[in-house]
């Protein structure tokens, strides 16, 4: 995507921020915590969570009926639309995650009935585990040229590809082939295969390693089990009334058993929100620049009246905002003969940010304006391949359109609206010129993220089945690398800090300096834009996109991980287990993955590279994770 977003402070007269604070605490907030406690208690939410969605119409009639009344009342239309969206936004996300997370348990669980010792297998088979091996041989021999003309048929046409990509696909047919056996024999077979990866193994099995690995499955299903009962979304408790009721249930009352004792408990620990929701501007002409005599730039919005506020943000971010303005005018100026589809700007987001000040909390709190830009209406060049796109859209929208008799007036004011965007959608601002970024598309970095090494890169050329090379965290850090040490031991003194805290019930919110995004932004750059020949980076090969991992799957993996590793080295004793974990994450990298893909992605969006995500493989070396992590994305994409 080319995509970014930037971020400045607006700072008005206390006057105005208070008028705004007032109206998204006091109306806008309430009123879509109502509406998710609305959408909870429908009789169609069942259903709604089967289809993973909500009706928008049933959003626009909840708010429709909910405006009339006085508490939510006084709100302009921007702020009611803004409310539907985050609301529709909050439960498709949630709707979408229960979905997943039902999914990963039937899959595991089918993997764990499977995942049986070699023991367990000759007793089912009633064979000794030489006739088990001997059997899996002929299995092997039987589907791998299977497993590479299925492979072929999908590429389209004969390329070189590396054994692990043969073995995931004779995984995938193994894995559907064993549910329809039955013969006990050739079952057994199956699940030794794919237990050993695909693999004859000539050693002995280890049973402690098999007991652990199957631990960790069955450890991965509890946890998602537990995870499939979380709450529904309840918004955001400004007041403190909610926490104030779940204390007084857990004083006045004994727990009935020890879920619901966890219940009360994370109620209460849950840290509240301090701030309001945030309010979208989906429009791009729902936000008016202006410029003073002294040349500082101001914001109005749509719905606000006259309350205007002053942009301050990092010099580098001024372009974007003067180009904001500038587009505005030139609109404006030629008597509407622009396109506003071709702004640079595409939304904003109006939200604030929890501050330290005490006081008025209007004064306290920082108000920030979030903007999405388009980096390809930058140049002419890029904006032509936006009209290109714009066009033909446009175009087939207009063509399926006419084609329908009897249309509406509302269907025939859109008609009319596209056909006027269409006029003049080929008359683009004026730009600087400068030539799009062409990757090759055989060229894939992958990246991994992992506990003790947090990143690793890998420049693969998947058409040649070549590693171009590899890379840590420490070569792309080069000099500054003792920053991400500091970092760490930053990060160590503030956990210990918190702890004392904790113990002597004081305040535990401790501030962090920008030191970690800075550390994210230095690894982004040496990934994208480092010019010399030296490093591994997406610019210097010419790469087509960068890969990066699930952020779910990271976490769930970490998290299963270290339990895991806990249990083995304290058997029996979930004190000295939970005890062990937590030491452990004290001492590894402790990683902020989003915020260092968003960096990346930032990075990869101002240069032209496309973004892809993939699966991080489970096993094997950091290199061996980011190197696979490039070729399965474009086995995935030649596929599609």
């Amino acid at each position: 995507m080319s995509i970014i977003t930037i971020q400045c402070r607006l700072v008005a007269e206390e006057d105005t921020l208070r008028q705004l604070w007032e109206l998204m605490a006091e109306k806008n907030t309430p009123l879509i915590n109502e509406l998710l406690l609305q959408v909870g208690k429908h009789p169609g939410f069942e259903t709604w969570l089967e289809e993973g969605k909500i009706p928008t119409e049933l959003l626009k009639t909840l708010v429709n009926s909910l405006k009339t009344q006085e508490r939510f009342a006084g709100q302009s239309g921007r702020f009611y639309t803004s409310a539907i969206a985050l609301v529709d936004y909050v439960y498709k996300s949630w709707f979408a995650l229960q979905k997943r997370r039902k999914y990963q348990i039937e899959g595991k669980e089918r993997w764990l009935k499977m995942l049986k010792s070699d023991l367990e297998l000759e007793q089912e088979s009633q064979c000794s585990l030489n006739v088990i091996r001997t059997k899996a041989t002929e299995i092997i021999t039987k589907f791998t040229p299977q497993s590479e003309q299925n492979s072929n048929q999908k590429k389209g046409k004969k390329t070189k590809k590396s054994t692990k990509s043969k073995k995931s696909s004779l995984f995938q047919i193994l894995l559907n082939t064993y549910g329809e056996t039955e013969d006990p024999l050739t079952r057994c077979a199956f699940a030794y295969l794919l237990k050993n990866n695909c693999k004859i193994s000539e050693l002995d099995e280890d049973p402690e390693e098999f007991t652990r690995n199957r631990r960790k499955k069955e450890i991965e299903i509890e946890r998602l089990k537990d995870q499939l009962q979380s709450r529904i979304p309840k918004g955001r408790d400004l007041t403190g009334e909610e926490w104030l009721k779940t204390l007084e249930i857990a004083t006045a009352n004994v727990a009935q058993n020890e879920k619901e004792a966890k219940a009360w408990q994370a109620a209460l620990l849950r840290k509240t929100a301090d701030v309001p929701f945030p309010v979208a501007y989906e429009s791009k002409e729902d936000m008016t620049w202006l410029k003073n005599d002294k040349g500082r730039l101001f914001v109005r919005f749509n719905g606000l009246g006259k309350l205007t506020f002053e942009i301050y943000c990092d010099k580098r971010h001024v372009q974007y905002f003067q180009r904001f303005l500038d587009d505005q005018e030139i609109k404006r100026n030629s008597k509407n003969q622009y396109s506003s589809s071709l702004f640079t700007l595409r939304s904003g987001r109006l939200a604030w940010f929890p501050g330290e000040e005490k006081g008025k909390v209007w004064k306290g709190n920082q108000l920030n304006l979030y903007c999405s830009l388009d980096t390809r209406m930058w140049t002419t060049e890029g904006t032509q391949q936006v009209i290109e796109e714009k066009v033909t859209k446009i175009t087939k929208t207009l063509t399926i359109a006419k084609q329908k008799d009897d249309l509406n007036d509302k269907q025939q004011a859109f008609i009319t609206r596209q056909q006027s965007t269409l006029d003049r959608i080929n008359n683009p601002f004026p730009r600087p010129s400068k030539p799009n970024y062409q990757g090759q598309p055989s060229i894939l970095v992958g990246v991994s993220f992992g506990l003790e090494k947090p990143v690793t890169v890998a420049v693969v050329d998947v058409v040649k089945n070549e590693v171009l090379a590899y890379r840590s965290v420490k070569q792309l850090l080069g000099e500054n690398y003792n920053l991400l040490n500091r970092q760490r031991q930053q990060q160590q003194r503030l956990s210990h800090e918190r702890h004392k805290a904790q113990k002597q019930n004081a305040p535990t919110s401790f501030g962090e300096s920008e030191l970690g995004q800075y550390v994210d932004r230095l690894l982004a750059d040496a990934i994208i834009a480092m010019p010399s020949a030296s490093f591994a980076n997406a610019k210097t090969y010419q790469a087509d996109s960068i890969v990066m991992p699930k952020l779910r799957d990271m976490r769930e993996q970490i998290s299963s991980e270290i339990q895991s590793r806990a249990e083995k080295k304290c058997p029996g004793y979930k004190e000295a287990q939970q005890k062990y974990a937590k030491e452990y994450r004290i001492s590894i990298h402790r990683w902020s993955y989003g915020r260092l893909i968003e960096s990346i992605k930032s990075q990869a969006a101002k240069v032209g590279i496309s973004i892809e995500i993939g699966t991080q493989p489970i096993k094997g070396t950091p290199q061996e994770k980011a190197g696979d992590l490039a070729v399965f994305a474009y086995q995935e994409r030649q596929a599609a």
